[in-house]
């Protein structure tokens, strides 16, 4: 009995791994949708990175400013909550063209991704125009 539970624990790594896909090449709909989820996730990670870099940017105008130009940090979080909320929103309605179909997962990420890399740029441009 214990050899047989102990068989079942040490299998559970493997059902927690992502199946593996071509992603330079996908031919299933599994593979194009974890490559749309890869391709998402390194465009969130890009996203939060230059986040961090443009909230230092306002943090550093904050601090400079004189007391009625301060806000700046605060309102670009508001504006990235606002904007977070917005794009999942919008991507889950982008989704509904397959709701309910294997590409729908497919559709909500590649969406997401798109989006983000679009805030991306925005992002830095901000911090450009800040004179970072």
């Amino acid at each position: 009995m214990a050899a047989a539970v102990c068989l079942g624990f040490c299998a559970l790594p493997a059902f927690a791994q992502e199946p593996k896909a071509n992603c330079k090449n996908p031919k299933t709909q599994m593979e194009m949708n974890i490559c749309s989820q890869r391709d998402f996730d390194a465009a969130d990670k890009a996203l939060n990175a230059q986040y961090q870099t443009t909230r230092k940017a306002m943090k550093n105008w904050d601090t400079d400013s004189s007391a009625d130009l301060k806000g700046a940090e605060d309102a670009l979080v508001k504006a990235q909550r606002a904007w977070v909320a917005y794009r999942d929103a919008q991507c889950i309605s982008f989704g509904f063209q397959a709701h309910g179909g294997s590409m729908e997962p497919m559709l909500i990420s590649g969406c997401q991704a798109d989006l983000t890399r679009k805030r991306t740029a925005e992002l830095k441009e901000l911090t450009e125009a800040m004179g970072n």
